[in-house]
């Protein structure tokens, strides 16, 4: 196994077998999405993508948590982590695509380790499948937040658990654990925690073993067929004039801090 970044870096590359592991490294923040995170994870991306090395990708976090989605003290603070220019406030990144990754032409699959909640769940939804740890939920918090999609949940998730469950999980901020999310069709595996990279990798190697321009071929395919770039664009643009008329700083911080002592108080 080869580490392709410092093991005190904030996302970490690993190459081995022909699979690139992608790893959030910021435990003690639950892996939230800071400025730096969102610079860092889709070079690594890049760099795994273009790797001759490299067939499958998989993201995953540090334990306890897969993403806590943005760093809302960063958020509440400069804002700066939500017009990064990764697209996080819903318009194109950097490769002139909506969503939290750069194009990819490899499979990536998510491996949730532990909590996926608001913009890591949709990290999590973006990624080609998931597997689940036991220990997995997945929540959409925008609403207690106050903080819009941006990359792409309204349509990704109705995509996945169907329209009626979406509009509850983003009504209500309440959790799917990880039998549920199977039996919603969310995840495709749910295994023993301290199987899911194995099993995971196990997965990683069987699509390495096909035929990798035929595997990339009907990835492009699905991708096409399932675009949905009209809803895309319908989150985007919601998303702009809720962060112009009723989006600030301080009310994220506000709620930040209500977060945080409802949590202390259970």
């Amino acid at each position: 196994m080869t580490l392709m970044t410092h093991p005190d870096s904030v996302v970490l590359l690993e190459i081995n077998e022909r699979i690139a592991t992608i790893t959030l490294n910021r435990p003690t923040a639950r892996n939230a999405l800071s400025l730096e995170v969102l610079k860092l994870l889709p070079q690594l991306l890049r760099q795994a993508n273009i790797s001759e090395d490299v067939d499958v990708i998989i993201l995953t976090g540090s334990d306890p948590a897969f993403c806590a989605g943005l760093d809302l003290k960063e958020l509440g603070s400069t804002g700066a982590n939500l017009g990064s220019g990764s697209g996080a406030d819903g318009r194109p990144n950097s490769d002139g695509v909506r969503g939290p990754f750069p194009l990819l032409d490899k499979p990536l699959i998510g491996a949730v380790n532990g909590v996926a909640i608001t913009g890591g769940f949709e990290l999590a939804l973006n990624c080609d499948f998931l597997v689940a740890s036991e220990n997995a939920k997945f929540g959409d918090t925008h609403a207690r937040v106050g903080v819009m999609p941006g990359w792409g949940l309204t349509v990704l998730l109705p995509q996945a658990i169907g329209l009626r469950r979406a509009r509850e999980m983003s009504f209500t901020g309440n959790f799917m654990l990880a039998d549920e999310a199977l039996t919603r069709g969310l995840v495709n595996h749910v295994v023993p925690h301290a199987d899911l990279m194995p099993f995971t990798r196990q997965l990683a190697k069987d699509i390495s073993g096909n035929d990798q321009l035929g595997v990339r071929q009907i990835r492009r395919t699905y991708g096409e067929i399932h675009a949905a770039v009209d809803a895309w664009s319908t989150e985007a643009r919601d998303g702009a004039i809720w962060r112009r008329e009723q989006f600030s700083t301080e009310k994220v911080e506000e709620r930040r801090q209500a977060i945080q002592k409802r949590g202390q108080q259970q």
